[in-house]
């Protein structure tokens, strides 16, 4: 398909989303987000909100000096239109490769060789990105590095000048308005996908064993890759019981159904409410905590028996960066 008012070098969006981060990260083209990103961009990630793209290249500047080997590996484009505005919203999942070459914001260089995902939904019309959520698994990395994510998270906050000066982690407060207000698209895969994890947050665990496929594979924060329903009971229910009390909220669905891909999915979701509960975070803190997540699902054929559905969930991906949780915790708690 032609892209409305996008360079002609790009087939398709996501060939343009692919290509541009292969252009700026591996082939060294950082120069080209003056050109791609907005000049007043907010970028936001768990970690902090980030205004404009001279910001966005200070820190593309930084990752590459620390992990000057750094791939990304575009496993997905999951993307939809926005009429009103103009917008191209993708979900890009990529999987990222490097190497802890040189200090920097990790620390010491360990030589480790790291493997991580992430998730980047990002608004684009006329050839610019003009408005990014981004979420990293800090805590894939972190781990990887031999370091807890709540002790990064503390080491963090004495790095950045203790609580008083640190960088504060994002939550509605310190959102910013972008140009983009879409919600997403109408697609069946997404709507039912939505319900899935609506229901489930809700407490309807029950729902699992029909949705899930037997067989499904489940990437989970912290680098954690989980089979079959078990793994999906022990994640959500280990995370809705540290915030049993915590509003979920479903923000931005896209759904798709692509000629040689499976039909597939991409939501992004929050939760927002105290640390209360026994479960994925330890001991109940009472700490007033920000989640930023976001999902990309999968669907295939095959369904549990007496199944009147057509379809299941074959794999799924979700992330959320655990350092930033434990940061909101320790900042609230003091424990520092």
């Amino acid at each position: 398909m032609a892209l409305k008012g996008f360079s002609q070098r790009w087939k398709d969006f996501p060939d343009y989303i692919i290509g541009i981060t292969k252009e700026i990260w591996e082939d060294r083209g950082v120069h080209t987000l003056h050109q791609y990103y907005a000049d007043d961009i907010p970028v936001r990630s768990p970690a902090s909100v980030v205004i404009g793209n001279r910001n966005v290249i200070a820190a593309t500047l930084a990752t590459i000096a620390e992990f000057p080997d750094r791939t990304l590996l575009g496993e997905d484009v999951i993307w939809s239109e926005e009429p009103s505005t103009g917008h191209l919203m993708s979900s890009h999942r990529l999987y990222c490769e490097a190497t802890h070459a040189r200090d920097g914001a990790y620390g010491t260089a360990t030589g480790v060789r790291l493997g991580y995902y992430v998730i980047a939904d990002c608004a684009a019309r006329n050839n610019v990105i003009d408005d990014e959520w981004l979420v990293r698994d800090q805590g894939a990395i972190v781990r990887q590095l031999g370091i807890h994510p709540k002790d990064y998270a503390r080491s963090l906050i004495a790095r950045e000048g203790g609580p008083d000066r640190c960088v504060k982690p994002f939550t509605p407060a310190i959102d910013v308005a972008g140009p983009y207000t879409g919600k997403g698209n109408d697609n069946e895969w997404g709507a039912a996908y939505a319900d899935m994890l609506a229901r489930i947050m809700s407490g309807e665990l029950s729902l699992i064993p029909t949705h899930y496929d037997r067989a499904c594979v489940l990437h989970h924060p912290g680098g954690v890759t989980a089979h079959s329903h078990g793994g999906a009971d022990q994640f959500w229910s280990g995370l809705r019981a540290a915030f049993p009390k915590a509003e979920f909220a479903i923000h931005h669905v896209i759904g798709r159904d692509d000629p040689l891909m499976p039909p597939r999915a991409a939501i992004r979701w929050s939760m927002n409410g105290r640390h209360t509960g026994w479960g994925m975070f330890g001991t109940p803190t009472g700490a007033d905590v920000h989640i930023m997540g976001m999902a990309h699902a999968e669907f295939g054929p095959f369904v549990a028996n007496g199944s009147d559905r057509s379809w299941s969930l074959r794999r799924e991906w979700i992330l959320f960066d655990e350092t930033a949780i434990w940061k909101q915790i320790l900042l609230e708690t003091g424990d520092l």
